[in-house]
């Protein structure tokens, strides 16, 4: 039924989702089943280690059932299992890694442990689209925000990273000053919408001619600011603080990208992470760039065991494989080669 050389399974569990996918060829989803914990990390205002560690137990069975079953494939028409071992919570990571060794041991598979980073930019992989390199990505999420140049597949060089507060991050904890509730990024979008722009300019980290990002300085300021809001002359509203914020945060990142574009001559520009969902980020990247920007959509941008599989059928095909004693790796970097 299946070319049994090209569907690998996938893994996901680095913080607050259970997700399991299978995916062909590693461009083709044949499921990709999400079981998010929210709602429940929602009450805390961000995400609880110990709660997360136990949800994904839970769901993980269950989970894994429903991708094979919603793919019309069975564990004997696998060539492979592709976990995330790293970056991520540390209790959350060994759970989909276990699952995936008990798998692999018990169908005489390949285990391939993939890094969560580098998977981001092979949700690109998912859409479709033709991807030509080189190419420059752009991985913005809740703890990374990192410029990276690919010459060829499954190579990295990375020429920029977060010195402090990743951009996800800096929103989730501007939402929180705001009392938007958790996660920032998508409310933050949101009530920008309503802003007015100009009314309050935040401080920009340039850094020189570095590619490297720097968010708590950003973060300071809007607190600051927040403090001082009582003795502004003009009523400033809230939404008006979520655009400046939004406007300092793309600005800094897209005025990188498209620069870094230029100076190594890429053929193509691609955003991935859970930022990339932001319409403004998109939208000005697209402009600085000119053409040829690339990323996936909505739902491949969070964290998804899809990205997980098709980066590693293209490691498998590279005769990457990971021992049965892989550990877990909570404070991975991407590859830099």
């Amino acid at each position: 039924m299946f070319d049994n050389d090209s569907l690998v399974l996938g893994i996901e569990t680095s913080c607050d989702e259970t997700s399991v996918a299978v995916v062909a060829g590693g461009r083709q989803i044949l499921s990709n089943v999400v079981a998010s914990q929210i709602e429940i990390h929602q009450r805390f205002g961000g995400v609880v280690p110990e709660v997360a560690s136990r949800q994904h137990i839970l769901a993980m069975t269950p989970t894994i059932r429903r991708a094979l079953a919603d793919a019309g494939a069975g564990l004997e028409d696998l060539s492979g299992v592709a976990v995330t071992y790293g970056p991520g919570l540390a209790g959350a990571l060994l759970v989909g890694v276990n699952a995936a060794k008990a798998i692999a041991f018990g169908q005489d598979l390949p285990l391939i442990g993939v890094n969560h980073i580098e998977a981001h930019i092979y949700a690109n992989w998912l859409t479709g689209q033709e991807i030509r390199f080189p190419l420059m990505c752009l991985i913005v999420s809740g703890s990374h925000s990192d410029l990276v140049l690919m010459e060829e597949n499954c190579r990295f060089r990375l020429l920029g990273k977060t010195r402090d507060d990743a951009a996800g991050e800096a929103f989730d904890k501007i939402a929180r000053m705001l009392d938007l509730g958790y996660p920032g990024g998508p409310v933050i979008e949101k009530l920008a919408r309503q802003g007015r722009s100009g009314k309050v300019v935040f401080p920009r980290a340039w850094m020189g001619k570095s590619y490297d990002f720097s968010f708590s300085g950003l973060k300071t300021a809007v607190l600051r600011f927040i403090e001082q809001m009582n003795d502004q002359s003009e009523e400033v509203t809230r939404a008006d603080i979520a655009l400046g914020f939004q406007e300092a945060v793309v600005d800094v990142l897209a005025t990188k990208t498209a620069r870094a574009a230029k100076e190594y001559g890429v053929e193509q520009v691609l955003l991935a992470g859970g930022v990339a969902a932001n319409l403004a980020l998109r939208e000005r990247v697209s402009a600085d760039v000119g053409k040829n920007v690339l990323y996936p959509p909505l739902r491949l941008c969070t964290d998804n065991a899809a990205m997980i599989a098709g980066f590693g059928f293209f490691q498998l095909q590279r005769g990457l494989r990971s021992n049965l004693d892989l550990d877990v790796a909570p404070g991975l970097r991407i590859n830099d080669e």
